[in-house]
């Protein structure tokens, strides 16, 4: 589905207090209301800075950008109305969007240490299809708080995720942004 598709449908759940995926817990539908909010707030507010523009108008070759997600995730709040965002800025980029688990063969082959973990997203070029690059679940330095929490074991999961979403909040795209520009470097005409 576009990004507009998704977002009718997040607003939709939340509207019937549900959310995506066949695990309807009350944790799942108050995320998902949750991140409503969150991705009303970064529709309204994030800009795509001039030099990530100019690099995205200079991609020579159409992609596809196919993000797993789902409603629920905290990571997908954050970082899909920033991507979205710098898919408009150029037609060369269709992003599309499926859900994690509704589509789980395509899930596994994009596994986080493991983990079915989203957002995760692939680019394809559009023409061959060819795989160009892939990112995700969420910025490194959010990753490195995750990675080191699951080695450590040093706080509850609850925690970890608090202080990612604080992360966010102070970051507001900056460190997405500037992976983007790292990985769409190599597919633009200097």
């Amino acid at each position: 589905m576009s990004y507009a598709e998704y977002r009718a449908l997040t607003k939709s759940l939340v509207a019937e207090g549900k959310s995506t995926g066949p695990e309807q817990t009350e944790a799942r539908i108050q995320f998902t209301a949750l991140n409503e909010s969150r991705m009303n707030r970064l529709d309204k507010k994030i800009e795509v800075p001039e030099e990530l523009k100019n690099i995205v108008q200079s991609i020579v070759c159409d992609q596809i950008w196919v993000i797993l997600s789902e409603s629920w995730c905290g990571d997908a709040a954050q970082n899909i109305p920033v991507i979205a965002k710098v898919a408009d800025v150029t037609p060369k980029v269709e992003l599309k969007i499926l859900l994690r688990d509704d589509n789980l063969e395509v899930m596994d082959r994009y596994l986080t240490n493991g983990g079915r973990s989203v957002p995760k997203m692939v680019s394809f070029d559009k023409n061959t299809l060819e795989q160009m690059w892939e990112w995700g679940p969420r910025p490194a330095p959010a990753q490195k708080l995750m990675t080191d929490n699951k080695r450590t074991q040093a706080k509850p999961m609850d925690e970890v995720k608090k202080d990612i979403q604080i992360w966010y909040n102070k970051d507001k795209g900056r460190t997405l942004i500037e992976e983007f520009i790292l990985l769409l470097a190599p597919c633009i005409v200097v």
